[in-house]
């Protein structure tokens, strides 16, 4: 190994030495030969060309002249050709010798390399071993790997890696500076159980740690608002032993939403009137009405068929300086109905959901949010209906004014929506979040969006119904409503939409005449199946359906004005004994038999089951003949 490392000095050293002392000699004296062969030629033919008609001392002199030449040049061209025969024959030894040193030392090489492998060919042998057996399991668990790799694609979330902390991975923390803030990269790991956060510094440039590691005890973990600093995906933490806030950022927005849901995170708390420039400045007042019914006229009479219509806003600036100019109680004046043609309805549409943000709260009020979306979420859609006219009619005078006479708007823009492009369903989804505009913007919130849409679509469909009647009067906490007035000026209650009401009659005529119904055709056999419960506890006091929570409320008939004082009868519309329903104390002893009869306990029962299935939107069948009277005129409640 020496040898090969002094290859140098052995080999290119002397064969160096060689080329420049011997071959450059040769050269040098081949110069002197070639200026001295050159110089002779010259004097030589200077010689042959004198005159033979010169003096002979001339001649004589010239003739010794070109002997010394000649003789000077035969010496030079010995002295070359002894320095050519020199180089030939030291090329021989002083070429060759180094070469040989050299091979002598490769082979000398070559030779104890031998015998190293001769001396480890056992240990080669059995390292061959290992290696073809190391790849003969590589070839067997290739395909393993490969197939566990394609599960571990298409399911990540099953094949999480174990590890004693509920969230681990990079974040960058907002440090403060002297001049300013920077944003170093931790290595953080959070535990649930204690609330630890570890935050380790990293250098990617050094390739590692880069600080002291440094561990907090979690307070609280908020998403950070994206208005309120320039890096995205950011959550402030609080600490219980340290002070102030720490501002961290994840890689991607889906990393902090598991980030936040580790550390149990919230939403910021949202407060647009905080954050608007005209805090207090609008109310439900006289130029609160004013700017809206401005804005709604200007829109009906110049763009209700404009497309995107309130959907497609218009620049902030122009909108601002509308709402001023608007507000400004110099020149808001009720009468003053125009809004100047200069400005685009996009700006005007703008405008009033702009003044609607600006309340100090929801036009439809804080407190009454959850009872709508509740509403909202009910599956019957009259029950919503219902439940909705009635918290309406809870809202404040001036609210339930200002939201009639939006709605008003919004269901005359709905009715354009060939031409405007806006249906029911999107007025819903713009007019929703601002409406009932939640007062903390929580990951609930987010969620109850839809029904906030679905609340906004059914004030829209039924605005007539719900700002022009008055709501009908729970009868019981289970939901169950039963008409008590009817409003004159709606029209005649279908068979579906009035409540149930049952009368016995005394005249057999009646009872032959009034035995057709639409009733569901299984009732018959829910009645047989439950005669035998309601004939043992219709022998107690209290009646059995004041244990269950279907409660009814016992109803007195509302009789139309139009009605005989002293009717016949046999007349259907008067009944010669009262009207009957599940009562809230126990039934009088002295009614008559017919009262407290099994078969009166039965066909309770019955038209119970029968208002319910109608509440519930269960299909009509063909009608079932009862053996007990009822009256035509009313049927099955409208609601559950």
């Amino acid at each position: 190994m020496r040898m090969i490392e002094n290859a140098s000095e052995v080999l290119i050293t002397p064969l160096e030495k060689f080329r420049k002392e011997q071959i450059g000699a040769a050269k040098d004296a081949k110069k002197k030969y070639d200026k001295e062969t050159e110089k002779y030629c010259g004097v030589l033919e200077k010689h042959l060309n004198l005159s033979s008609k010169k003096k002979e001392s001339q001649l004589q002199e010239a003739d010794s002249q070109v002997d010394l030449v000649r003789q000077h040049f035969y010496e030079v061209s010995l002295e070359y050709v002894f320095k050519v025969q020199e180089v030939q024959e030291r090329k021989m030894f002083e070429f060759v010798e180094p070469l040989l040193a050299f091979l002598q030392g490769l082979f000398t090489f070559y030779h104890h390399g031998y015998e190293l492998a001769k001396d480890f060919s056992d240990f080669k042998t059995e390292l061959t071993i290992s290696i073809q057996n190391t790849r003969n399991r590589f070839e067997g668990t290739r395909s393993e790997v490969e197939a566990l790799m394609k599960k571990m694609k298409e399911n990540p979330h099953e094949h999480k890696n174990i590890s004693p902390y509920t969230m681990e991975g990079y974040l960058y923390v907002q440090e403060k500076r002297h001049f300013g803030t920077s944003w170093v990269k931790h290595y953080c790991t959070y535990q649930r159980e204690s609330k630890r956060i570890t935050m380790v510094p990293f250098d990617q440039k050094s390739g590692g740690k880069g600080g002291e590691d440094e561990a907090v005890t979690l307070k609280s973990c908020t998403r950070r608002k994206t208005d309120t600093i320039e890096k995205r995906f950011c959550f402030d933490v609080e600490a219980v032993d340290r002070p102030g806030v720490i501002t961290m950022q994840a890689l991607s927005e889906e990393d902090r939403r598991l980030w936040m849901e580790a550390m149990d995170g919230r939403e910021p708390v949202y407060n647009s009137n905080k954050d608007s420039q005209s805090e207090g400045t609008a109310q439900l007042d006289s130029i609160g009405f004013s700017i809206i019914k401005k804005c709604i006229h200007a829109v009906e009479t110049r763009g209700i068929n404009e497309q995107g219509l309130y959907r497609i806003v218009g620049v902030n600036s122009r909108v601002q300086k509308l709402l001023s100019i608007l507000m400004d109680p110099k020149t808001a004046t009720e009468t003053d109905t125009e809004i100047c043609a200069e400005w685009e309805i996009k700006t005007i549409t703008s405008a009033l959901k702009t003044y609607l943000r600006m309340l100090p709260g929801p036009l439809m009020m804080y407190q009454f949010q959850r009872s709508f979306i509740k509403a909202a979420k009910l599956e019957n859609q009259e029950s919503r209906v219902s439940e909705i006219h009635s918290l309406v009619h809870r809202l404040p005078e001036k609210n339930r004014q200002m939201l009639h006479l939006l709605m008003n708007h919004l269901a005359k823009v709905a009715d354009n929506h060939k031409q405007n492009l806006m249906t029911v369903a999107n007025l819903g989804v713009v007019f929703g979040p601002t409406l009932l505009r939640p007062q903390e913007e929580t990951v609930a919130a987010i969620m109850d969006i839809k029904f906030q849409n679905i609340v906004i679509e059914i004030l829209i469909e039924n605005h007539e119904k719900i700002f022009n009647t008055v709501p009908e009067a729970p009868a019981s906490n289970s939901q169950l409503l039963l008409s008590r007035k009817k409003s004159t000026e709606s029209k005649p209650p279908s068979c579906s939409e009035r409540p149930l009401t049952l009368f016995h009659t005394a005249q057999p005529n009646e009872k032959q005449e009034n035995r057709n119904s639409i009733i569901n055709s299984s009732l018959e056999s829910v009645v047989s199946s439950n005669a035998n419960s309601f004939l043992n506890s219709n022998s107690a006091p209290q009646p059995s359906l004041n244990s269950s929570d279907l409660e009814l409320e016992v109803i007195k008939p509302n009789r139309p004005n139009s009605l005989p004082q002293n009717p016949s009868p046999t007349s259907p519309l008067s009944p010669s004994w009262p009207m009957f329903s599940a009562p809230s104390s126990p039934m009088p002893t002295s009614s008559t038999s017919s009262d407290s009869s099994p078969i009166r306990s039965v066909a309770q029962f019955a038209w119970l089951l029968v208002a319910f299935a109608a509440s519930v939107g269960f299909p009509r069948f063909p009608p079932l003949h009862l053996p007990f009277p009822w009256h035509p005129a009313r049927t099955l409640p409208s609601t559950v």
